[in-house]
C-alpha cells in the first residue's frame, strides 16, 4: 500500500536500532512464510520489541539527564576557580548571604581568624629546649609589668589581699614574671608520662611565709606535677591548689598572690599524692572521682613566728605524723574551659603544736561549679564551710587561736565558711570581662575572747571581702593587657572595719 508511515514517537540511536534488529532476528524466524506463523508468535514478538523500546527510552532520558547535571557542575567548579570569587552557584540571591554588609563582615571576622592563627603557628614554631633525657621540653612563662594605686594601707603593696589602717601607696612591679617548664616522657606502665613546674619571682629573702614579703624578687617555685595519664585513669604527684578547690578566678595583676586570695579562694600550694578515675564517660563530658593525700603548711603569721634563724620547724600538720586526706566527686564535660562543671569534695588533716601539745582536727566540706550561660558568658564559684583552713588559704590567715589566763594556756581551732562567685564575658578570642565578689568568714564571738592588744593585725581579723572587675585584652598571641579594680573590706574583732581601693594595670609578654 501507498502512503505514508506512521510515526513511531522515537529515534534510536544507530547502537540502540542495531539492537532492536539483533533481538528480531533472535525472535523471528525468517525462513519461513508470514502466512505460516501463528497469531501468538506475532503478538509475543511485538510485545517484547515495544518493552525493549521503552527500556531504550527511559536509558536514554537519564543519561541526557546525567549530562546537563554535569555540565551544571563544571560551571560551578570554573567560576569557583576564578580569582575573587566567593561562589558561581546558578541563581544565587544575594539576599542568602544577609547582603553586602554581612558578607564584609563575614571576611573581616575571617582575616582576624586567620591573623590570631598566624601568631599562634608563629609562637609553636620555636626551637625545643633540649634535656639530658632527650624527651621534648617545653620552655614558656610570661613577663608581667604590674602598676598599682593603693588608697589605703594594704598588707602587701604590688598584690594586696587584706586592708589594714593608714596611708596609700603607688608602685610598678615584674616580680610577678613567670616561668614554666613542661616535659612529655616515654611511656611507662603503659601511661603517657608528663612533668611541669612554674616559677615565679616572689620570693623572700627570709622564706618567712608562703606569700612571700615581697623585699626582694627572688625565684619561688610555685606549682609543679608529675603525672601518669591512662584513657580514664590519672596518678600524680603535685603541688597545687587542694582538690576540693579546682576553680580560681581570671586576673591578669593578681598572679603571685591568686585572685581573691583569703577572700573566698581556697589556693594555697601544697604537697599532694593522688589519683583520679573517669567512673562513667559520655559523649559531653566524665564522672570523674579524685582523691589524695595532703601535706598542709601552716598560715604565715604561725610560720614566720616559729621559725628562728635557718631553722624552719616542722608544720602541726607534720607534728601529727599522719597525712591529710581529701577527695572530690565532680562531672565535669569535655571541654575543660567553658564547658558545664559541678563537684563536691571534702577534706580532713589532723594537726598538733609542738609546744604544748594542743590536738585539733583541720575539715572541710566544699562545692564548685561552671555554667556557661551562652557562647559569650559563663558563670563560676566555689563554697566551703568547715575548721582550721588557715592551711588551704582561708580561715582569716590562721587555724586556731591561744591566750594565757592564770598561768594556764588555752586554744581554739577556729571554724570557717566562705567562697566566690565570678561573671565572665568573651567578645571574640582576644577581649574578655570578668566580674567577682569573694568573702572568707571566722565567726567573731569565737575569735573576741583571744583577741590581742594590736586591733588591727591579722590575729583579729575576722571577715575579708574583695570586690574585683577586670577587663583584659590580647591583641596577639604573645601580648596582654589588663585593667582592674579592687575593693578590699576587712573586718577586725578589736576595730572598726577598713578598707582600701585597688586599680592595678598590668602588660605582660607570653614566650
Amino acid at each position: 500500500m501507498k502512503g505514508k508511515q506512521k510515526s513511531t514517537g522515537y529515534s534510536c540511536r544507530p547502537a540502540a536500532a542495531l539492537l532492536i534488529a539483533w533481538s528480531a532476528l533472535i525472535f523471528v524466524p525468517g525462513a519461513e512464510p508470514q502466512s505460516q506463523q501463528p497469531a501468538s508468535v506475532d503478538i509475543n514478538v511485538q510485545e517484547r520489541i515495544r518493552m525493549l523500546t521503552n527500556a531504550l527510552n527511559s536509558v536514554q532520558a537519564q543519561l541526557e539527564q546525567s549530562q546537563r547535571e554535569l555540565a551544571e557542575l563544571r560551571q560551578q567548579l570554573a567560576a569557583l576557580r576564578a580569582p575573587g570569587s566567593i561562589s558561581s552557584a546558578p541563581d544565587a540571591d544575594s539576599s542568602s548571604y544577609g547582603g553586602a554588609s554581612d558578607l564584609a563582615a563575614a571576611v573581616a571576622g575571617i582575616r582576624e581568624t586567620q591573623a590570631m592563627q598566624a601568631t599562634q603557628i608563629a609562637t609553636l614554631d620555636q626551637s625545643k629546649v633540649e634535656s639530658t633525657s632527650k624527651y621534648p621540653v617545653k620552655l614558656s612563662g610570661m613577663v608581667l609589668l604590674n602598676s598599682f594605686v593603693n588608697t589605703h594601707r594594704v598588707d602587701s603593696a604590688a598584690t594586696p589581699s587584706v586592708a589594714l589602717s593608714g596611708g596609700g601607696s603607688t608602685g610598678l612591679s615584674a616580680r610577678q614574671t613567670l616561668v614554666g617548664l613542661d616535659i612529655n616522657g616515654p611511656h611507662l606502665f603503659a601511661a603517657q608520662t608528663h612533668g611541669d613546674l612554674r616559677l615565679d619571682m616572689s620570693a623572700s629573702a627570709s622564706g618567712s611565709g608562703y606569700t612571700g614579703s615581697y623585699a626582694l624578687g627572688l625565684v619561688r617555685l610555685r606549682t609543679a606535677h608529675a603525672d601518669l595519664n591512662w584513657n580514664r585513669s590519672h596518678a600524680f604527684f603535685a603541688l597545687d591548689r587542694p582538690l576540693i578547690s579546682p576553680q580560681a578566678p581570671s586576673s591578669l595583676t593578681a598572679i603571685a598572690l591568686p585572685p581573691l586570695a583569703w577572700s573566698g579562694n581556697l589556693w594555697a600550694w601544697n604537697p599532694q599524692l593522688g589519683a583520679s578515675f573517669d567512673a562513667f564517660t559520655f559523649s559531653s563530658g566524665s564522672l570523674r572521682t579524685q582523691a589524695a593525700l595532703i601535706d598542709t603548711a601552716d598560715p604565715p603569721p604561725l610560720f614566720s613566728t616559729a621559725a628562728t634563724g635557718t631553722y624552719t620547724p616542722p608544720s602541726t600538720a607534720e607534728l601529727s605524723r599522719w597525712p591529710g586526706i581529701q577527695s572530690r566527686i565532680a562531672y565535669e564535660s569535655a571541654d575543660r574551659e567553658w564547658g558545664t562543671q559541678f563537684g563536691i569534695g571534702g577534706y580532713f588533716a589532723p594537726h598538733r603544736t609542738s609546744n604544748s601539745g594542743f590536738t585539733f582536727e583541720s575539715w572541710a566540706g566544699a562545692a564548685d561549679f561552671r555554667i556557661p550561660a551562652s557562647r559569650f558568658m559563663q558563670f563560676s564559684g566555689s563554697a566551703y564551710w568547715g575548721s582550721a583552713l588557715g592551711g588551704l588559704g582561708g580561715g582569716a590567715y590562721k587555724d586556731y587561736v591561744a591566750r594565757t589566763e592564770n598561768g594556764e594556756r588555752y586554744y581554739r581551732a577556729l571554724d570557717d565558711r566562705g567562697g566566690w562567685l565570678q561573671w565572665k564575658q568573651k567578645t571574640g578570642e582576644r577581649l574578655e570581662f570578668n566580674e567577682a565578689f569573694g568573702i572568707d568568714n571566722v565567726p567573731a564571738g569565737q575569735l573576741r575572747p583571744f583577741a590581742i592588744s594590736t586591733p588591727v593585725s591579722d590575729y583579729n581579723l575576722s571577715r575579708n571581702r574583695t570586690i574585683t572587675g577586670n577587663v583584659i585584652y590580647s591583641p596577639s598571641a604573645y601580648l596582654l593587657f589588663s585593667l582592674e579594680y579592687r575593693r578590699i573590706m576587712s573586718s577586725y574583732v578589736t576595730a572598726p572595719s577598713t578598707f582600701s581601693d585597688v586599680i592595678g594595670i598590668a602588660a605582660g609578654y607570653r614566650f
